[in-house]
C-alpha cells in the first residue's frame, strides 16, 4: 500500500509516519490576522445600516413587484379578485391610446420643462441678486420659504381664489391696469401654462436656495483675478461663476424636474377628475389617477404607472449624462 507520508521513528522505537506530501515538512494552519480598527468599523456600520436598508428597500421593491403583476392582469373592479394574466396586453393599450395617453404624455413634457426652465432661470437670478449680504437679507429669505412651506392641495386653492375669472384679485389688478379680464384656469387652452405660474411660483424658491447655498461655496480668487484682468460682470458670470456652479446647478435641475414630473396635488385641486372638462390638465399621474379610482381599471393603470416609472427613470439618465459632460 503507497503512502504519501514519510515513516520516521517515535522515541520508543515504534513506527510512525508525517502528514503531508513525501518529503515535506507537514502543514501548519497561519492564525488570521487581526482585524484592523477601520475593517471592524465598516462591519459595524454595514450591521448597523442593515435593518434601515432591508425596511427601505422591502417598501420599494413590493410596491414596485405588485404593480407590475398587476399590469399582466386584466384586473377590473376589484383587486383581489380573481384576474387572469394578459401579459402586455394592457402596456399594448395603453401606448395605442391616442385620445388620453399620449396627450397626457405630451402635457407631462410641457409642464416639466416650462416650469423647470423657468424656475431654474428665475432661482439663479434670485440667488445671484442675493449672493453678497444685505439689509434685511433674514427676511427675504423667510419669505421665499413660504410657498414651501404650504402644502400643495391649499396652494391649490388659495390659487383658485386668486384666479377666479368673476371674484379673483387677479383680474381686477388687469382691470385697474387696463387689461382685459382672462379665465385662467377656466380656460381650456390657458389652464396648462396657468398651472407652470403656480407651479414656478411654488418651486423657484427652493431651486434659490439650492444655487445659493452652491454660490456660497465658490472660491472667490478665480472671480478675483478675472477682475483684475478687466472682465464686466457678464463675462464673470459666464466663463468663471456658471462652471464652477456646474455641478449644484445640475443637482438641482435633475431633483426639481424629476418632482416636477410627479406633479399631481396642485393639479388635481385646481382642475379635478381628468384635468378638466376637455382634459386639458390631464398629465400622466392625474391619467393613471382617474383609471385607478374613476374607472376601476388596475390592470390598465398599473401598466401607465409602469410606463411612467421608465419614463422618468430615463429623463434622469438623460439628463444626468447631458449635465455630466457639461460639467465635465
Amino acid at each position: 500500500m503507497r503512502t504519501t507520508g514519510t515513516t520516521t521513528t517515535t522515541p520508543d522505537g515504534t513506527p510512525g509516519t508525517t502528514s503531508g506530501t513525501r518529503g515535506l515538512p507537514a502543514r501548519r494552519s497561519r492564525p488570521r490576522p487581526p482585524r484592523t480598527f477601520e475593517q471592524a468599523n465598516r462591519r459595524l456600520k454595514w450591521a448597523m445600516l442593515a435593518p434601515a436598508l432591508a425596511f427601505v428597500g422591502l417598501m420599494i421593491v413590493f410596491p414596485l413587484a405588485f404593480t407590475l403583476n398587476l399590469s399582466l392582469t386584466d384586473a377590473f373592479g376589484a383587486v383581489n379578485s380573481g384576474n387572469n394574466y394578459v401579459g402586455l396586453q394592457n402596456f399594448s393599450d395603453a401606448l395605442g391610446d391616442s385620445r388620453r395617453f399620449w396627450p397626457a404624455v405630451q402635457r407631462t413634457v410641457i409642464f416639466t420643462v416650462g416650469a423647470v426652465l423657468l424656475e431654474t432661470v428665475l432661482g439663479l437670478a434670485l440667488a445671484m441678486l442675493m449672493r453678497k449680504p444685505f439689509r434685511a437679507m433674514r427676511w427675504v429669505r423667510t419669505v421665499l420659504i413660504i410657498p414651501l412651506l404650504t402644502t400643495p392641495v391649499a396652494i391649490g386653492i388659495l390659487w383658485l381664489l386668486i384666479l377666479d375669472p368673476s371674484n379673483g384679485i387677479a383680474n381686477h389688478l388687469l382691470t385697474a391696469a387696463g387689461l382685459p379680464p382672462q379665465e385662467f384656469l377656466g380656460s381650456v387652452s390657458q389652464s396648462l401654462p396657468t398651472l407652470m405660474l403656480i407651479d414656478v411660483w411654488q418651486w423657484t424658491p427652493m431651486m434659490t436656495l439650492l444655487l445659493l447655498a452652491g454660490l456660497t461655496t465658490l472660491p472667490e480668487e478665480p472671480e478675483e483675478a478675472s477682475l483684475v484682468d478687466g472682465a464686466n460682470s457678464w463675462q464673470r458670470f459666464r466663463h468663471i461663476i456658471l462652471p464652477m456652479l456646474g455641478p449644484t446647478l445640475a443637482t438641482a435641475l435633475v431633483l426639481r424636474a424629476v418632482d416636477a414630473l410627479k406633479t399631481f396635488d396642485v393639479l388635481y385641486a385646481t382642475k379635478g377628475a381628468g384635468g378638466g372638462s376637455d382634459f386639458e390638465a390631464e398629465t400622466l399621474n392625474v391619467y393613471a389617477y382617474g383609471l385607478t379610482f374613476d374607472y376601476q381599471e388596475y390592470g390598465l393603470a398599473s401598466a401607465v404607472l409602469a410606463l411612467f416609472t421608465l419614463f422618468i427613470i430615463g429623463v434622469v439618465v438623460v439628463l444626468r449624462r447631458r449635465t455630466g459632460r457639461k460639467t465635465a
